[in-house]
């Protein structure tokens, strides 16, 4: 017969699993500004990207173990594809897919032997008669419906304590560039560009919102 162990000591090895893996990698942020929506993330990689493309005016962002969720964004890709391709374009939308996340990850979390080490962001672009949404998803399964911005992965509490003192309404994309970047390396240290993998979902770019921020384009808005 096999040990016992009490459900509830189960489900606290597995979060403290999850969280420990977590919080090893690098952090990531995602801020509304004047224009639309911004995602940095600290990836010195030139090609294993943390913020993607889901559809025409979402974003995708992960944090925890590289295969792990960008086999999630693989999936959120086919899913609104998809649903567009049947339905319609609008009816792809955020709320949607994050639930689908959510679910995803729940069912993991609490029958699986190995919870899955991500913590997920969908970010979509708000329209006429739709705000600007930023869902965090996290590793079992719970969805945060954030208001201003979401702070995933890595030293979240402190990042987030610097992120709230500085954060401003309608601020402009170098505004908010340079002080995502600055929560994200703290005074004891900085953050090039060559360290930084960042992203927006603009109002200006037509209807694939989406657009990557290269190495000059983010020298640029940090010397601003």
């Amino acid at each position: 017969m096999p040990y016992y162990v009490a459900p509830e000591q189960v489900m606290k090895d597995r979060a403290e699993y999850a969280q420990k893996g977590i919080a090893r990698g690098r952090s990531l942020v995602a801020t509304t500004y004047r224009d639309g929506l911004l995602v940095v993330a600290e990836n010195p990689s030139r090609s294993l990207h943390k913020i993607s493309e889901i559809y025409d005016r979402i974003a995708f962002g992960g944090v925890g173990k590289y295969n792990e969720y960008d086999q999630l964004r693989v999936a959120g890709v086919r899913h609104a594809d998809t649903k567009g391709f049947t339905f319609s374009r609008e009816d792809v939308d955020a709320r949607s897919l994050a639930n689908l996340y959510a679910q995803f990850l729940g069912n993991v979390f609490t029958h699986e032997m190995k919870p899955l080490e991500v913590e997920i962001l969908v970010a979509e672009l708000g329209s006429y008669d739709r705000p600007d949404q930023l869902y965090h998803v996290a590793y079992e399964g719970t969805i945060t419906d954030e208001d201003k911005f979401a702070v995933l992965g890595g030293d979240a509490e402190t990042i987030t304590a610097r992120v709230s003192e500085s954060w401003e309404a309608g601020w402009d994309l170098d505004v908010a560039v340079k002080k995502m970047v600055s929560a994200l390396s703290g005074s004891d240290r900085s953050l090039s560009p060559r360290d930084l993998e960042a992203a927006v979902l603009s109002r200006g770019n037509g209807r694939r919102a989406f657009r990557r921020l290269d190495d000059e384009e983010l020298e640029r808005l940090l010397a601003h």
